[in-house]
């Protein structure tokens, strides 16, 4: 096929990239398995002894420190290697800021193998996680892994909503937290206000772990649970606060908005639900971060989707709130939206 002068030419390298882009997934589930990131920041950085200390072969090693060098997760002078930035921060485990156990989720083989048949599922509507029903499969073994694996990822989040709460203000709350997991949305406001009392509602084996979480951090006196489904649950009654973190997005709009009729009957009358979730712009490619979340829904669950603001405004009114105002978080791509009876 003929081109004008100076017209660009196909390239097939972002096609090429993209088919194997799996790889950095395995790459860096490896080096955290390995421990690399941690073997480097202690200033072991050439192969050999990098190979001894991460028990491994030395052809390995250099093969995937190289890799990760060229990923922009470690750099490289005179066969030596270094931590970046980011890796230092988040994927040596001497940090405070270590992020790496986020693989233990994010990387979890059913998870990846469900997107493995994604044109199946393109074509069915039944993802394979669950048995067809996805990842919001009653009890559902992989939110276990998620509440032990994820608590370093969302505590700087935590945090920000806590402020976004004013929750240092320290006025009586009763909190429920749906679908708490970890638990540590509503432990860290504890943490904050030490007159809120946290109900954490999720499957009983999911709270076993945000109970340790809550004696770890000294709040387990005034942490609550309320195990089974969200949809079944009796929540009780007199929230001042409801979390609804990471949630929404597993769901049509109509289970949804059942689910928001029965929270705010559980409401007190100047109550506020807190939602926090990742919100595309209504073009839907726009964030990036939160625009493609809709793929991971796709991949994960039977009717999910990454849910503009003015859905989420929609689904609030029809179950009877009178207001939804959307505030942007700083970390992680996430939103809060605050919502009234």
């Amino acid at each position: 096929m003929a081109t004008k002068p100076g017209a660009a030419l196909p390239n097939p390298n972002l096609v090429y990239e993209t088919l194997n882009a799996y790889q950095n997934t395995a790459a860096l589930k490896a080096a955290i398995e390995l421990d690399v990131f941690t073997a480097i920041g202690e200033g072991i950085d050439t192969v050999p002894p990098l190979a001894k200390r991460c028990q491994a072969t030395e052809r390995g090693v250099r093969i995937l420190c190289d890799y990760l060098t060229i990923l922009g997760l470690l750099s490289k002078s005179d066969q030596r290697y270094a931590l970046t930035l980011d890796s230092a921060t988040f994927l040596d485990r001497r940090s405070p800021a270590y992020q790496g156990s986020s693989s233990g989720f994010l990387a979890l083989p059913e998870t990846v193998s469900a997107f493995m048949h994604l044109s199946e599922t393109i074509r069915t509507g039944r993802p394979p996680l669950g048995a067809g029903e996805g990842s919001v499969s009653q009890e559902n073994p992989i939110w276990v892994d998620f509440a032990h694996s994820m608590v370093p990822l969302t505590l700087p989040v935590a945090e920000e909503m806590a402020r976004a709460l004013d929750a240092d203000r320290g006025q009586k709350w009763k909190i429920l937290d749906i679908a708490a997991g970890h638990g540590l949305f509503g432990i860290t406001i504890a943490e904050h206000n030490p007159n809120a009392d946290i109900f954490a509602q999720d499957w009983p084996r999911v709270l076993e772990v945000a109970q340790e979480n809550a004696r770890a951090r000294g709040v387990a006196g005034r942490f609550h649970c309320l195990p089974g489904s969200a949809f079944e649950v009796d929540f009780g009654t007199g929230y001042d606060v409801v979390l609804i973190t990471n949630f929404l997005h597993h769901y049509d709009p109509a289970t949804n908005e059942g689910l928001l009729r029965k929270v705010r009957k559980s409401m007190a009358p100047d109550g506020t639900v807190v939602t926090m979730d990742l919100v595309p712009n209504p073009d839907r490619i726009s964030p990036p971060r939160a625009a493609s979340f809709s793929m991971m829904m796709l991949g994960m669950t039977r009717s999910g989707d990454a849910y503009t603001f003015a859905e989420y405004e929609e689904m609030f009114r029809r179950a009877g709130f009178s207001s939804s105002v959307l505030h942007s978080m700083t970390l992680r791509g996430h939103s809060l939206i605050f919502s009234r009876p």
